[in-house]
């Protein structure tokens, strides 16, 4: 399996505890987050991931040419923000197969790759991680209909809807029917054209779900 993992964002939010260093590099035991996050890929059987890199792109690179982690590392560079949507468009064709795994370079969760691949080779369409709502606005609210995503919110609108756990399998021609730009959010492209990407969707109901997008956040999950 192949995953494409966002980790060029800017992180003003964490600025205050970690400030000379990208996000996904916040140091966890000892060790970057992100290489924390490549060793659980691997134990989940991916061999393969795109690291999408920007903001201080060099602190990546860096050191994820010199550290093994026994699974193969590319890079696809941002010479400026190109949102989630552009960071994914640009990355895509480095992916072998006909479809890959996305996921956020800040956020730690239990899933499991399987059902997801299972889904996809089933409806050859793009899958949606969802999880139940967590009591925190930070996250985009999603609306489902039978088998079907049928709305994407900034927030969660109910108590009933879903939120966006940021993980998804999307196939490798997904922008060729679209004029997506050079940049934009990934999120916006799925709900204004979420009527023909027919999006379907697994929910995990329990398992570890944490980021380290703040303060208290990052803070929370080193204490663990």
């Amino acid at each position: 399996m192949e995953a494409i993992i966002l980790v060029g964002g800017l992180g003003t939010r964490l600025r205050s505890v970690v400030f000379d260093i990208p996000k996904p590099m916040a140091p966890v035991n000892g060790r970057p987050f992100l290489e924390i996050l490549l060793i659980d890929l691997k134990k989940k059987g991916f061999n393969k991931v795109i690291l999408c890199v920007g903001y201080l792109k060099e602190k990546i690179i860096e050191y994820f040419l010199d550290c093994s982690v026994n699974i193969d590392i590319e890079f696809s560079i941002e010479n400026e923000p190109l949102g989630t949507g552009g960071a994914i468009k640009k990355a895509i064709i480095k992916c072998s197969k006909d479809h890959v795994f996305v996921l956020n370079g800040d956020t730690f969760q239990d899933f499991d790759p399987r059902v997801m691949n299972n889904l996809w080779l089933t409806h050859q369409a793009p899958i949606i991680l969802l999880r139940c709502p967590q009591g925190d606005q930070r996250y985009g609210g999603v609306s489902v209909n039978g088998q079907e995503v049928v709305n994407f919110a900034i927030n969660q609108e109910n108590s009933h809807s879903y939120i966006n756990a940021g993980i998804y399998i999307l196939p490798k021609n997904i922008f060729e029917k679209y004029q997506a730009p050079d940049k934009f959010s990934i999120e916006e492209f799925f709900k204004e054209n979420v009527d023909t990407l027919k999006i379907r969707y697994v929910v995990a109901k329990n398992g570890t779900f944490r980021d380290i997008g703040t303060p208290n956040d990052y803070k929370k999950f080193i204490s663990k």
